[in-house]
């Protein structure tokens, strides 16, 4: 049994000597674990015989051609598969189409570029090490030579039927896209005209968003906000159009707190203002309204809108103040527009002038 010593008896310990903290067992070179390299390249079959290299070089080709025909494919689709409001089978086989159509447009390229790698660019491995810092002369210069040998290794000038087909094909994919985007406006009318217009005119009740519920001025007291819309909008067809357009935020501040610029006089009403709920930005809705600093902001890019200087933009990347609707009052005491807006509602656009 060991000893373990009685009290007041000194135990001698053997213990193994430990190294100071901090340093580092530094193996002789044959004991250190060698890098061992990469394995060495294995000759593809296109590697040995041009035969196989040229059809491999045909094969991307022809996937490249596959996504040209899907990008004409999309288009022709588009216009032979016309979506009608009336019928919903329409839509279905729309968008059927066009997107098979975009599918065989992006699949072929990508297919076509994974494959170009894999059976044609050369395949050894190699490594290079990062620098921070901006390399020397010399380094840019053998940057240029690599970008080169690149070029030779993947024969994108060499392999003209590749690069052709691969250029093309890029040049076709984005076609479906701009024809659908042209197609997001009316084709029968001027979208100016569209812009320019919503349904509020002299007489039109501002009611409430969504039970459409008129308004009354006593209704609207200091400090509130209504979310605003005109009356009768759910009674037409393209309602969420209209809404889009016509959305209104109403507010009461103190007559004394407006800074009514000239000709808008008479565009308020005892101090409750009424402006377009479409942000000047990118056309998201402004639903925020601090009731103590008076500002509205905009969720979506932080765009605030200062409504004792008639919505004038003091943060954010909009350009241009929200429109006003001109209001006022009519003989039941219901809150009216004067008019419609005085200039396009919503972000900024190609067409709008700026007088």
């Amino acid at each position: 049994m060991a000893d373990h010593g009685t009290p007041g008896t000194a135990v001698e310990r053997h213990e193994e000597p430990t190294m100071p903290v901090g340093t580092a067992v530094v193996l002789p070179d044959s004991e250190q674990i060698q890098n061992p390299g990469f394995p060495p390249y294995r000759p593809r079959v296109s590697d040995l015989d041009p035969k196989k290299a040229r059809s491999n070089e045909r094969r991307i080709a022809l996937l490249f051609a596959a996504s040209m025909v899907g990008s004409v494919f999309a288009i022709v689709a588009y216009i032979v598969f016309p979506i009608n409001a009336n019928d919903p089978g329409s839509i279905r086989l729309n968008n059927l189409f066009l997107g098979l159509g975009i599918a065989l447009s992006l699949l072929g390229i990508g297919i076509a570029a994974v494959h170009w790698s894999k059976a044609l660019m050369e395949g050894h491995d190699l490594s290079e090490e990062r620098h921070m810092t901006r390399g020397s002369e010399a380094t840019r210069a053998s940057a240029a030579e690599v970008f080169h040998l690149g070029n030779k290794e993947s024969g994108f000038t060499r392999r003209k039927l590749v690069r052709n087909t691969l250029i093309a094909s890029l040049a076709l994919w984005p076609l479906p896209g701009i024809i659908i985007f042209r197609d997001l406006g009316p084709a029968d009318q001027d979208a100016n005209d569209v812009l320019r217009h919503t349904m509020w005119k002299a007489g039109t009740r501002l009611t409430k968003d969504p039970n459409g519920v008129p308004i009354k001025a006593s209704d609207v007291t200091l400090g509130s906000v209504f979310h605003v819309i005109p009356e009768g909008l759910d009674d037409r067809e393209d309602a969420l159009e209209q809404k889009a357009k016509a959305a209104v935020l109403l507010m009461r501040l103190k007559p004394e707190d407006l800074h009514v610029s000239k000709g808008r006089e008479n565009w308020n009403y005892h101090g409750i203002v009424a402006y377009s709920k479409i942000c000047t930005h990118v056309g998201c809705p402004v639903a925020l309204y601090e009731q103590q600093t008076h500002h509205l902001l905009c969720p979506c890019h932080q765009s605030q809108f200062d409504i004792t200087h008639e919505a004038e933009v003091i943060f954010g990347p909009a350009k241009r103040p929200l429109p006003q609707l001109p209001i006022t009052v009519d003989s039941e005491g219901y809150l009216v527009a004067r008019s419609d807006f005085h200039e396009p509602v919503g972000p900024s656009f190609w067409e709008r002038d700026h007088t």
